[in-house]
């Protein structure tokens, strides 16, 4: 009988810098989803890679002197170092700079563009170079990114744009008729409400870009490049073999597309549910059956960030906990759908109490006991008594509890009921008593039974947790001596085969000394939170900014002008509308600086304008100009001079 296909894809990781641990938290969750998913009999695909175009790329490359392609060789095997460290089971590592792929992208493009989906324009807006993404005056409020909260930059060029409008009615019918298409059910409310419900209606989407070359070329206008996100959106059929330009697809397409669920992270849900769909739509193509948004990981309160020095990588956490102590860990912490939390002091007890004292006590003890008490053999059972239909209830309970929780992507609530039933085999060890009952030959035939429960029990659980810990749980079965490592095998108690001899014993978790570790780890996060803060100041410039000339310099109109007045805009917690007078004539500013000043505290003041910008439009109001600050975490005016004249030109 052939199996029923399940086709997996993470979204793939961004080829600019090394993966912390939040980046490292979706492998390894779609890893564990796969590996649940062969278990239980399914022809899994699981598919992973690196997207590796981009201006941020191109930047970055050119800050390290070597070429796009040199650079993203490297991280790229970074990032699979990573991915393999973690014992990840892909079946596919795709990167966007494969030749396959770039040729379908190109025909990709070029199908759409003769359908009329894709038509020639120019652009103009607010660019984020770290998410590669486009954004509205409305959208980017106070010069920052809406999605990473970065300084954005204005930007106008030539490009292609997609008809967006064009699908969005099809796509909220599609919505609708699927509920599951989108989950958790938050992140589905989120997207038709913020983008294809929302005032002005789904706009059309910039397809190109013209300002930078490394990306997949326009195959018909040399003058552009492919917008990254058909590029990398597209990996998920082209890594099965699609093009547009084939007459027949080749039948891994036809065998695993459309994709199962894409488990993505939350913040570029927008690309994978609205985007990603309507290209689907317009290619002709089937949509995939599933968007799973998760949350992030924080480091502790905190959004990880290699510039506060916070960022942990999982590799580095492996040399402390090992690579199941890591596995373990980003699964059993992260919730369904709010962002978890991570401290060193949190790994260190989930570590202690989950797998040191739960499960590796148990082994531990039940394989002592049997050596003890057997000769190694593994006894029979002689039947049920006392407490023993408690723990078998307790087991069906977990098992039946565990599927349900892995089916529904509730995967830390369906390894919270496996430990559950590990704390209620310890305790039926403290109930049954074995080595009580060791005293009397005439327990012997109960002391077997409960010896047998024990591993059985055991078994249960190595099977259930191999999706989660898999290195661990081979330990068990061979320190058991069973090959019983499947669905089959956990539908009835009692298939770990009497008779047969353990194999050796192994230490599966040391308790960690939590006091010890602590000082070592927090030494080692203080000396990064240094050296981040060092290079900081030594950078000759921040992050996204270029080297300009005096020319482009002296294109910047900047002139000294007095606030008159100055008030808060009641829709917008972050502005202030500001009057100011440059002598020969009054603007209105609009400025982010609501959080740092009181409106009455600036009136009088004089501060340095930047006059020749474009007017823009915040929260419905005008804003001809902008004021000079400083900071990121905490902005200050730059003040001037109250004898300064105004409407002086400042060099």
């Amino acid at each position: 009988m052939e199996k029923e296909k399940f086709y997996i894809t993470t979204a793939i990781a961004y080829a600019s810098q090394k993966p912390h641990f939040g980046n490292t938290y979706e492998v390894i969750m779609t890893d564990c989803i796969a590996r649940y998913k062969r278990q239980r009999g399914y022809d899994v695909f699981f598919l992973t890679g690196t997207d590796e175009h981009g201006q941020k790329i191109e930047n970055k490359a050119a800050d390290a002197g070597i070429s796009p392609k040199e650079y993203v060789d490297n991280i790229a095997g970074e990032i699979k170092g990573v991915w393999d460290l973690m014992n990840t089971s892909y079946d596919k590592f795709i990167r966007t700079t494969d030749d396959y792929h770039e040729t379908a992208v190109k025909n990709i493009f070029k199908k759409l563009y003769d359908k009329g989906d894709i038509y020639k324009s120019s652009y103009e807006g607010w660019y984020c170079t770290p998410c590669e993404s486009f954004f509205t005056d409305t959208q980017a409020t106070d010069g920052k990114c809406p999605d990473c909260g970065r300084p954005v930059e204005r930007a106008k060029e030539e490009a292609y744009f997609f008809k967006m409008s064009k699908y969005a009615d099809k796509l909220l019918e599609h919505i609708d008729n699927n509920p599951e298409f989108i989950e958790p059910e938050s992140r589905k409310k989120e997207m038709v409400n913020n983008f294809l419900k929302c005032e002005g209606g789904l706009q059309d989407l910039c397809v190109s870009r013209s300002s930078f070359k490394w990306g997949v070329p326009v195959s018909f206008d040399d003058g552009h490049v492919i917008y990254v996100w058909i590029d990398a959106l597209s990996n998920y059929i082209t890594a099965l073999g699609f093009d547009p330009d084939h007459a027949d697809q080749p039948e891994s397409y036809k065998k695993y597309w459309p994709a199962d669920v894409h488990i993505i992270g939350k913040d570029i849900l927008r690309f994978h549910t609205i985007y990603w769909p309507i290209i689907l739509m317009a290619l002709g193509e089937p949509l995939p059956k599933k968007v799973f948004g998760h949350p992030w990981f924080n480091f502790g309160q905190d959004k990880m960030s290699k510039s506060r020095g916070n960022v942990i990588y999982a590799d580095e956490m492996a040399k402390h906990f090992g690579v199941d102590g890591v596995r373990h860990y980003a699964l059993s912490e992260m919730p369904y759908a709010t962002d978890g939390s991570i401290t060193y002091e949190s790994v260190i007890t989930r570590y202690n109490n989950d797998l040191a004292n739960n499960l590796g006590n148990l082994v531990s003890r039940t394989h002592a006991m049997t050596k003890k008490y057997f000769g190694g053999v593994i006894p029979a059972s002689a039947g049920d008594e006392g407490t023993d239909c408690e723990l078998k209830e307790a087991i069906t309970k977990a098992i039946n509890s565990f599927k349900t929780n892995m089916d529904n992507y509730h995967i830390a609530d369906a390894i919270d009921t496996v430990y559950t039933m590990l704390r209620r085999a310890n305790k039926y060890i403290d109930e049954t008593t074995p080595w009580v009952l060791a005293k009397d030959e005439a327990n012997k035939a109960r002391l077997g039974t409960v010896i047998y429960n024990l591993l059985e029990t055991i078994r249960i659980a190595a099977v259930l947790l191999t999706p989660a810990i898999p290195a661990t749980c081979e330990s068990i079965f061979a320190q058991i001596a069973t090959d019983k490592n499947d669905y089959a095998s956990i539908e009835t108690f009692g298939a770990l085969e009497s008779g047969k001899t353990l194999g050796e014993a192994a230490m599966l978790f040391s308790r960690i000394d939590e006091a010890k570790l602590l000082e070592q780890l927090n030494a080692e996060m203080e000396a990064k939170q240094k050296a981040a803060e060092a290079a900081a100041k030594a950078s000759e410039k921040p992050e996204g900014c270029a080297l300009i000339g005096i020319e482009d310099f002296m294109g910047v109109e900047l002139r000294s002008a007095q606030i008159v007045a100055c008030e808060k805009i009641k829709k917008a917690k972050k502005l202030l509308k500001l009057e100011v007078d440059l002598g020969y004539e009054k603007r209105q500013v609009v400025s982010g600086i609501a959080k740092y000043y009181e409106p009455e505290a600036l009136i009088g003041k004089k501060i340095i304008l930047v006059c020749n910008l474009r007017p823009a439009t915040l929260c419905g109001i005008e804003s001809n100009g902008m004021i000079l600050a400083s900071g990121e975490e905490t902005i200050r005016v730059v003040f001037l001079d109250p004898e300064t004249p105004l409407g002086e030109r400042i060099r």
